[in-house]
């Protein structure tokens, strides 16, 4: 019996402490102190690594350093795998993986495009160490841990998301000029092939020059030299402007949206912060995450006021909110919800919700919550149960406050 005990609170212990490593690594992001810490660690060491792989091209610098620049890089392989290996140990702890079976959800977990890109950072180091041959290409893809940042750099992700949402523009951009590509240096092997038979005496000849005037480059090293050749010339680099303005438009269109609508994106790091919500499937939490809008408020903002139309509930992703109701002075933090009982009840609220610090709130309109319940009856369900857990607690508040003041 004490044998069984002992394993069950082992096995606690280790539940715990990988949940605190996934809260440090993958949910922080400089939210807590451990990981600000961790965080800046490691895109030092990202940072460092680029520097060194660009000093070590130096015949000088890599004579006089390269022990110093080996036992770095045998630190930063030791670095990266640990840090790798700790995210494929706590992807059990990820919200839409964390009721699957281990092995899946960290095969899963792998799959994504950042776990890909730490794998391929650290890969050329094992593998340099079971060749003979100096791989060139494999110590290239070093410079992958350069991409390790698109996890801490908000911008860079966000351009990445803009890359990915405007493929379909961009391929259609890509199109466009591939066409411009080939019209152009099918009419100049035409034009000029006999003039200059030497580059424009086939069409994969002439694309070197439409290529460099559809870019507008223009290196030079290849003109025409017929009137006629002079004017294709002319009319692909005014076509070549206005092609390659296009992805440029795309993709500052695309970054400009992305920035606006950022701060009220939901997505499942901010969802996996509510316990409620954590506690969800895949399938459930893609039901919720639309109805759901996310808000920042700096500190002091009034979010409920005391005698408004219970219209909506509030889950708090990160900061705290102060309540002043009847059973008292009240602090909600990362996780609690609020508005919850007056929403469900068609109530006015009964107090003033104000924040202590900077919030970002996930809110659910009263009309997405029906819409829920009609689609989802297990997840409303949960929720007013939490509604009556949490007016059983405010009146059992309200009856201590009286009893004090009697």
């Amino acid at each position: 019996m004490q044998y069984k005990a002992a394993r069950l609170s082992t096995r606690h212990r280790a539940k715990t402490r990988r949940r605190r490593i996934y809260e440090i690594i993958e949910m922080g992001h400089g939210e807590d102190r451990a990981s600000r810490y961790f965080d800046a660690f490691i895109v030092t060491l990202i940072l460092l690594n680029v520097a060194a792989f660009v000093a070590e091209t130096v015949p000088s610098i890599r004579a006089q350093w390269k022990p110093w620049l080996y036992d770095f890089e045998v630190f930063s392989v030791a670095i990266f795998t640990v840090e790798y290996a700790l995210r494929l140990w706590t992807a059990v702890e990820v919200p839409y993986l964390s009721k699957m079976p281990t092995a899946k959800a960290r095969l899963i977990f792998a799959g994504r495009p950042s776990l890909l890109i730490d794998l391929f950072a650290i890969l050329p180091f094992y593998l340099s160490s079971f060749f003979a041959v100096d791989l060139r290409v494999l110590r290239t893809l070093r410079l992958l841990r350069f991409l390790k940042l698109s996890r801490y750099s908000p911008a860079m992700y966000t351009l990445i998301r803009v890359l990915s949402n405007e493929r379909r523009a961009l391929l259609g951009a890509t199109l466009l000029l591939a066409t411009a590509l080939l019209f152009s240096s099918t009419l100049m092997y035409y034009i000029e092939g006999q003039a200059q038979p030497d580059k424009f005496g086939s069409v994969p000849a002439a694309a070197w020059w439409s290529v460099a005037t559809l870019t507008t480059v223009g290196y030079g090293d290849t003109i025409p030299v017929t009137a006629l050749g002079k004017f294709v010339g002319g009319l692909t680099m005014i076509v070549g402007l206005c092609i390659l303005a296009l992805p440029v438009a795309i993709i500052s269109t695309g970054f400009a949206q992305e920035l606006h609508r950022r701060d009220f994106v939901v997505t499942w790091s901010l969802m996996s912060r509510v316990p409620l919500l954590a506690g969800l499937d895949a399938k459930e939490a893609a039901e919720i995450m639309p109805l759901l809008q996310a808000h920042n408020f700096p500190p002091n903002v009034e979010v409920i006021r005391k005698g408004a139309p219970g219209d909506a509930m509030y889950f708090i992703a990160s900061g705290k909110v102060f309540e002043n109701g009847d059973g008292g002075p009240q602090t909600y933090s990362a996780g609690d919800v609020f508005g919850i009982a007056a929403m469900l009840g068609n109530d006015l609220n009964r107090s003033d919700i104000v924040t202590s610090s900077k919030c970002r709130l996930l809110k659910l309109q009263r009309e997405d919550f029906h819409r829920l319940a009609a689609a989802k009856p297990r997840i409303a369900s949960h929720l007013r149960d939490l509604a009556e857990r949490l007016q059983s607690d405010t009146a059992d508040l309200a009856r201590v406050a009286a009893m004090a003041s009697g």
